[in-house]
């Protein structure tokens, strides 16, 4: 027995089994809602059911609350429907639904941006081309059947001249996998990743000013969206602002001035928020979502693309749609939630 979910106001539809989450369903059959960690704890895939019961596995509190559920909200990554169910949810096109695929990689590059982070370089099949929006992640399948996901920092269309992406991996203690990458990973060595995922990407629709928002290294998919604007001759005003505790952390930082000094439309704000003296940091401190707002106190004519710590993007979306007028379909984010995070929440 499957049951259909039809998603409004797009009228689209698709079925999904009994105990199949409605996200899974969606992506299998080609459906693109919006989304982002797949686990119930960023709540980018949020949206209200019509009609329908729909049960939840374990998910975070802040992605949907008790009140919320109330409410007829759900989660579609790990909400299963009981009954057939009518959703209504923004951006559900075909425009993100770029066929998702298993493909064995091999690291070709790894170079350390900083102390704390490897930009890592993989090469991917030959014979297969693999396609994805920039702002889109992979993950990679490790033995155990664990995942790891990263955001590819490299936009599509420079896989033409070098078939691959580019992945930016922050080495966190403990971690299965970034312990990994930092101590014992050699380049040639083979993994498996699947993808593209995600529903974070350039919205080409719009010709609205767009804020570029990203902490840490959220810098990757912001940087493929930078790649992706300046390819196809973008002429819509973009200012980035990416934080980070020290300089170093602002890995690329050259990288970012040279392409502002190549597009004109490219504003670059750094944001630094625990500078030491010997840093010798002479620009804007403190917290990078708030430097937004005190130079765009009014955001409602404005697109904002927002990635990186959860703190960072959740406490954007809030003040940016309540203090400084952003409409709410008008901000997109990945929210880099870590698998210790996860286990915290949920615990």
């Amino acid at each position: 027995m499957t049951f259909t979910v039809t998603v409004l106001p797009s009228g689209r539809a698709f079925t999904t089994n009994p105990d199949e989450a409605l996200l899974a369903a969606a992506i299998r059959q080609g459906v693109g809602m919006p989304y982002g960690c797949k686990d119930g704890a960023c709540g980018s895939c949020k949206c209200k059911k019509i009609e329908g019961t729909v049960v939840h596995g374990p998910h975070q509190l802040k992605a949907l609350s008790h009140e919320e559920e109330a409410a007829g909200f759900i989660l579609t990554c790990c909400g299963v429907a009981q009954t057939d169910i009518v959703l209504e949810s923004r951006q559900v096109t075909d425009e993100s639904a770029f066929p998702i695929k298993k493909m064995p990689t091999r690291v070709n590059t790894m170079t350390r941006a900083s102390h704390d982070v490897m930009i890592i370089r993989l090469q991917l099949p030959a014979s297969d081309v693999f396609k994805y929006h920039a702002g889109q992640y992979v993950e990679f399948l490790l033995r155990d059947g664990d995942r790891r996901s990263y955001s590819m920092g490299n936009a599509p269309h420079t896989q033409i001249d070098n078939p691959g992406v580019e992945l930016h991996i922050r080495h966190m203690p403990g971690g299965k996998f970034t312990d990994h990458v930092f101590t014992a990973m050699k380049e040639k060595e083979i993994l498996r990743v699947e993808g593209p995922y995600g529903s974070f990407f350039l919205r080409e629709d719009s010709d609205k000013p767009m804020v570029l928002l990203a902490s840490g290294t959220g810098f990757a998919p912001i940087k493929a969206l930078i790649e992706h604007l300046q390819f196809k001759g973008s002429t819509r005003p973009a200012v980035l602002y990416w934080g980070g505790r020290r300089p170093a952390d602002l890995y690329l930082n050259d990288w970012v001035l040279a392409k502002v000094a190549e597009m004109p439309n490219l504003t670059y704000v750094p944001v630094i928020s625990n500078a030491l003296p010997e840093d010798h940091w002479t620009g804007r401190t403190g917290f990078v979502h708030k430097s937004v707002l005190e130079d765009f106190p009014d955001l409602s004519g404005h697109q904002v693309y927002a990635c990186g710590a959860p703190i960072v993007v959740d406490s954007a979306r809030a003040e940016y749609t309540a203090a400084g007028g952003l409409p709410e379909e008008e901000f997109f984010a990945d929210s880099f939630t870590t698998e210790a995070d996860k286990a915290k929440a949920l615990a």
